[in-house]
């Protein structure tokens, strides 16, 4: 199976911590050089150092807030001018909870611009050196609410949703290319998006934060809160040669939570 991704280049952005961490450590592993992409410079300088450098590579990182749709396009627009993206993970952090119903027009608008528009306008950047290069990978790590919606995230439910059509049409129009489209559905996961879900849970019902894992953990098949390497491993699977026909996919990593196929 051909898992080398060596001479091959990946942002992750949302990749200081978190799924976006885990992920960015997978594809260095296989040999992909990797530009860590977030707000955060001070903490971007600190992890791009503990990435693997066994195959020579040479990691760095870009600066952008995804709050700030016209920073992210200044960043990646300077990027490509130099430089061929063979990998874009997109990933940022998800909106806050609370119903649709109640939600307001700038939630959803502020959603939107941080997921959907940040998401196409690095494609738009990057898939002129794809075509080039007659390789890419274009991962969009959402959630598992684009198959059943989770109670009490209104705003990330709709804007998840429309992230997966976006990227199941776009899969359609680069695979002619040699460039697939994906999305990774994280299920209950170790981190700190995990945490928020778990605290707000339990104060809505009025338990402890305990109480409430032990619930997540008998929904789970798997028995158990899953590991971000775990799903960084999925990820980075999707980005080798080995994955070149899979193509257009919401890839549930839930352990087997979902009960729907």
């Amino acid at each position: 199976m051909d898992l080398d991704l060596s001479g091959k280049t990946a942002v992750v952005c949302g990749s200081t911590q978190g799924l976006g961490w885990a992920s960015a450590v997978e594809l260095a592993l296989m040999g992909c050089t990797v530009v860590l992409m977030a707000r955060n410079e001070d903490k971007l300088k600190e992890v791009v150092k503990l990435l693997s450098t066994a195959k020579g590579q040479q990691h760095s990182y870009l600066v952008a807030d995804f709050d700030n749709t016209t920073a992210v396009k200044i960043a990646i627009d300077g990027f490509v001018q130099n430089n061929t993206v063979h990998i874009l993970v997109n990933n940022t952090g998800g909106p806050a909870g609370g119903t649709a119903l109640n939600a307001k027009v700038e939630e959803f608008l502020s959603a939107f611009n941080s997921h959907l528009i940040n998401n196409h306008q690095l494609v738009q950047a990057v898939v002129p050196g794809m075509k080039a290069a007659g390789f890419g990978r274009i991962i969009n790590i959402i959630s598992t609410s684009v198959k059943v919606p989770i109670a009490g995230l209104g705003v990330s439910n709709t804007t998840r949703g429309a992230v997966a059509s976006w990227a199941k049409t776009l899969a359609t129009e680069l695979g002619p290319f040699g460039i697939t489209v994906n999305n990774v559905l994280p299920g209950f996961t170790q981190t700190s998006r995990a945490d928020y879900v778990i605290s707000n849970k339990a104060k809505k019902e009025g338990i402890s934060e305990a109480e409430v894992m032990k619930q997540l953990q008998a929904e789970i098949p798997a028995g158990r809160i899953g590991q971000p390497e775990e799903f960084g491993a999925a990820v980075a699977f999707l980005c080798s040669p080995a994955a070149a026909y899979i193509n257009g996919i919401n890839l549930p990593v839930d352990g087997g939570r979902l009960g729907c196929l």
